[in-house]
């Protein structure tokens, strides 16, 4: 049975695989992240698979039980918003925070998640499977009042784009086109197939 190991120490990642049915252990990439692209598309499938060989690196470095080479698939994921052809990150202060929610309230923004599937073979080559999905969302208008209500809380502070769709911020959604997972954090349907493709044509069990 394939070994599953989660490139992500975040834990909507991890509630999403769970929820889904999945069985996996959790190991986060650590290493700097490098991108040579500014588009949201690509950047997301950069850094999803910068992180899987960051921990592949690592654990095969390690020669660590949890990664067996043959029998063990490495998941690396990664989030952006993008509004206005701007990739919005994790806010660094209130007032990042506000320009953020100013930016997208109103208006409809888009969520890019890339998906990197990484298996070693019994001869430590390495073949990966990356993807990516993209999800629209629509704000409705905000008041300044609103946007310094929502900014005085934590929930923006630890999210791209400053908002977590599954918190207090989904009072102001007017609507998504695409994979509500995938503005969560990881399109767990999508992903379900395209690791159920990527095993069969790799011959895993």
């Amino acid at each position: 049975m394939i070994r599953l190991i989660l490139g992500s120490a975040s834990p909507r990642r991890r509630e999403l695989l769970a929820q889904a049915g999945f069985t996996f252990t959790v190991h986060p990439a650590k290493g700097e992240e490098v991108i040579t692209s500014t588009h949201p598309a690509e950047v997301v499938e950069e850094l999803s698979l910068q992180k899987a060989r960051q921990v592949a690196d690592e654990l095969l470095g390690g020669d660590s039980v949890e990664m067996i080479p043959g029998e063990t698939v490495i998941i690396g994921a990664d989030t952006v918003v993008a509004a206005e052809h701007r990739i919005l990150g994790k806010p660094a202060d209130r007032e990042e925070a506000f320009r953020m929610i100013d930016l997208i309230q109103g208006e409809r923004h888009q969520v890019y998640t890339g998906v990197t599937f990484l298996f070693v073979d019994r001869d430590k080559n390495i073949h990966t499977r990356t993807f990516h999905e993209c999800t629209d969302v629509d704000v409705y208008d905000m008041s300044k009042e609103e946007i310094e209500a929502y900014i005085a809380t934590p929930e923006p502070y630890d999210k791209a784009g400053a908002y977590g769709i599954q918190g207090s911020f989904g009072v102001f959604i007017r609507g998504i086109h695409g994979c509500y997972y995938n503005v969560v954090g990881l399109p767990i349907a999508r992903l379900r197939r395209e690791l159920n493709l990527f095993v069969r044509e790799e011959g895993l069990q």
